[in-house]
């Protein structure tokens, strides 16, 4: 049986963020308003984990980090590093491919205030560990902020406190896979200067430098 690495487009595990939804679809007929599935390379060797879909971005286009500030600096990142081709309009019909990347968000509905809870965290973490479970191939991960970075240490059955969060730091699990943290590519952490696009940059180096690696 296929895991189930995406939710179904009308999925009720969370009641707030359905009826979040719900009043979206209201107000928005013609945007995306559901779960926004992984999007990348059909067998990554890098997974990149974020929070979860922003109002106007994916939860209105329906493709990860497509629509809002974070994309701009994520995709032309990644597409210095190889990691993506084509170009990034801020449509997922634009001719933007990842290569060797899958992006996953921790949470797949829209929150309200960009805020999900503890519970809805907990809850949707069961597609984060199909898609895991179903990418074994996958060489390292890239954490976009602290709750991003704990939900995955939770999907793989890690200790928190072995692995504190800190932008750029690297570590090794206990598999021998490699996390990478970074500070989350929101407009407000790089309005405040608290990630800069060259702090990112590096952060990102470090991911391609472990899915090139040998061994």
């Amino acid at each position: 049986m296929a895991l189930q690495t995406n939710p179904p487009p009308d999925c009720p595990l969370c009641p707030r963020l359905a009826e979040f939804r719900h009043i979206n679809r209201r107000q928005f007929p013609d945007w995306h308003n559901a779960p926004v599935d992984n999007w990348g390379d059909t067998a990554p060797r890098l997974l990149i984990v974020g929070l979860a879909p922003g109002l106007r971005g994916a939860n209105r286009t329906g493709r990860p980090f497509t629509g809002d500030y974070a994309g701009d600096l994520l995709y032309a990142t990644l597409k210095k590093f190889g990691l993506a081709t084509g170009e990034f309009e801020a449509d997922p019909n634009d001719s933007l491919q990842l290569v060797d990347t899958l992006i996953v968000n921790s949470v797949r509905c829209v929150p309200p205030q960009n805020k999900p809870t503890g519970p809805e965290i907990a809850t949707c973490r069961r597609f984060l560990i199909a898609t895991i479970e179903a990418n074994r191939q996958a060489k390292a991960f890239f954490a976009l902020g602290r709750i991003a970075h704990e939900s995955l240490l939770s999907a793989l059955g890690e200790r928190r406190a072995a692995f504190p969060f800190g932008h750029g730091r690297e570590h090794t699990l206990s598999d021998g896979r490699i996390l990478i943290d970074s500070f989350h590519c929101s407009r407000y952490n790089t309005n405040t200067g608290r990630l800069t696009p060259e702090m990112f940059e590096d952060a990102m180096g470090k991911a391609k430098a472990a899915i090139t690696a040998e061994g």
